[in-house]
């Protein structure tokens, strides 16, 4: 991540397309403090699936329905 200053962009929008290539992201600001975040359109990161999360997830012992029924009751 990039931090420029509005005069900065200025200067670089003939090769913002390479720059936010190069950085990922870039933060402009105006007098030091953030007012935008530019972000490339098709993002190299790829998708996390969700399978996968599960996966990474530790098991409950009980299932969460019997969670919400216990709460439900105590009210």
């Amino acid at each position: 991540m990039k931090h420029l200053s509005i005069r900065e962009v200025r200067k670089e929008l003939a090769q913002l397309d390479e720059l936010l290539s190069r950085e990922g992201e870039v933060v402009v600001t105006r007098h030091g403090r953030p007012i935008a975040r530019l972000l490339p359109l098709a993002s190299k990161q790829r998708m996390p699936s969700h399978a996968e999360l599960r996966a990474s997830m530790p098991r409950l012992k009980r299932g969460s329905e019997a969670h919400v029924r216990s709460e439900r009751d105590e009210r």
